[in-house]
């Protein structure tokens, strides 16, 4: 089956059509383990659209929304670092953070508030940075509140660099922007890494999924030049 283009993770199309299903909760939980350290052991689907009951707010369409045994996780895909992209998520957080407060019967700490941002083109140091709210003396105003950005192209050089031992230790990450050639070099070890390699083949190969992203891809295209000739005129 010959494919013009193989779409990674990278794309929030992809990683939707790949992480947000039942059947595929299992890498998911991994996935998220790798990152938060914790255990997951239960995950439920949440509903993906925000503000839905605020006629006079334009409505939000997130990456993925979970709820699980710690406690509610949000995704986000960010392929470009653009400077829509923080002001965005963080709006994405406080809502779901206001709508957990508003609908609990009690004021609570213990129900972590978590969002992960897989970001692509940023140039930070750290391969993870964790940030909450805290002052300058490092004193947490609420200690559930939590967001991680996950500096994909730092991780990915740790594929280039062929170092194994840091490629095992970071599997999970590094599978969500390798082509097929490269994730069949990592399936050989891990089953996890073979069936997300199977999931991401298949919905490459999905007729319906090709045609919207060479649909988004184009419109993309036309924004971008658009933009160019009302910067040049």
């Amino acid at each position: 089956f010959f494919m013009e283009k193989f779409y990674t993770c990278k794309y929030d199309r992809a990683f939707k059509e790949v992480f947000a299903k039942e059947e595929n909760k299992d890498i998911l939980s991994k996935l998220l383990e790798s990152i938060l350290k914790l255990e997951i052991t239960e995950i439920k689907f949440l509903n993906l659209e925000r503000n839905v009951d605020n006629v006079n707010i334009a409505r939000k369409h997130l990456d993925l929304y979970l709820e699980t045994n710690i406690g509610k996780v949000q995704v986000e895909i960010n392929s470009s670092n653009r400077n829509y992209v923080k002001p965005r998520n963080m709006s994405y957080l406080c809502d779901i953070y206001s709508h957990h407060i508003l609908r609990g019967e009690e004021y609570d700490e213990e129900t972590l508030i978590i969002q992960i941002n897989f970001s692509y083109g940023i140039n930070n140091k750290e391969y993870i940075r964790e940030y909450k709210l805290r002052d300058k003396d490092g004193n947490e105003y609420v200690k559930n509140f939590i967001i991680y950005e996950i500096n994909m192209e730092k991780y990915m050089k740790i594929w280039y660099t062929k170092n194994e031992k840091e490629i095992e230790s970071n599997k999970y990450l590094l599978m969500l922007n390798l082509e097929l050639k490269d994730l069949e070099k990592l399936s050989n070890k891990d089953k996890v890494v073979s069936k997300y390699m199977s999931e991401i083949e298949r919905v490459n190969e999905n007729p319906e999924f090709r045609e919207y992203m060479s649909a988004e891809e184009d419109n993309r295209k036309i924004q971008n030049s658009l933009r160019r000739e009302a910067i040049e005129e």
